[in-house]
């Protein structure tokens, strides 16, 4: 069984179309996590047909994911796919993606926006704030990924099983390789599309991608 699970906080302008999307794409088990949002994201997301976990509080996205990621455990997850709500991602990455965990036999993929040239990534981000924050990822988590921070990721039972999310913030992405490497897990890496709209992360958030793999590191 697959299941979507979407990390959503203040979406709802895009949340919606992201789930109908979604469906329309075949994919049934939508699973959206409310991370505190003050908007109508949770009615958005309720309207277009997915199930909607509450958090009474911001935690963080990776606080969100592993919230998702017990409950598609609980509830039967064969495989599990982290989808960003904000309608960044291409949905007809997903099918490739789980081809790709199935016929190598790997635990998880991840989504790499340097694979291919489909991602127009602003220019500060791509060659100073990216590729910096590879290295020091690529030193924390001793895995050698394209990309880093990049919420696209398929996960197999055999690596949810194994997989705590502890880091409640960004810090997540760096704790997730960390351990898939701890754990011996088979993975690999996927070409997708990552789309930057102009109200996007911008400068600070990169900074602060640096800033979450330090603390990471320290923790």
């Amino acid at each position: 069984m697959i299941f979507i699970v979407l990390p959503a906080y203040n979406e709802e302008q895009k949340i919606g179309r992201v789930i109908r999307d979604l469906f329309q794409h075949g994919f049934k088990n939508i699973i959206v996590v409310d991370d505190g949002s003050d908007d109508n994201t949770v009615s958005e997301a309720v309207t277009a047909g997915a199930k909607v976990l509450k958090h009474m509080i911001n935690r963080g996205q990776g606080a969100a994911l592993q919230t998702g990621n017990e409950f598609v455990l609980q509830n039967g997850a064969e495989i599990v796919v982290h989808f960003d709500s904000d309608g960044q991602f291409n949905v007809n990455d997903i099918n490739k993606g789980i081809e790709k965990l199935i016929e190598e036999n790997l635990d998880i993929v991840f989504g790499s926006r340097f694979l291919d040239t489909r991602s127009k990534v602003p220019f500060f981000k791509k060659y100073f704030i990216l590729p910096f924050s590879r290295i020091i990822n690529n030193f924390i988590t001793k895995l050698n990924l394209s990309d880093v921070h990049n919420g696209f990721r398929i996960m197999h039972r055999r690596a949810l099983e194994k997989i705590n999310i502890t880091q409640d913030q960004m810090a997540h992405n760096s704790e997730i390789p960390r351990l898939v490497k701890e754990n011996n897990l088979k993975y690999g890496e996927l070409p997708v599309e990552v789309l930057y709209f102009e109200n996007g992360q911008g400068v600070s958030g990169g900074l602060k991608i640096l800033w979450d793999l330090l603390i990471a590191k320290i923790n």
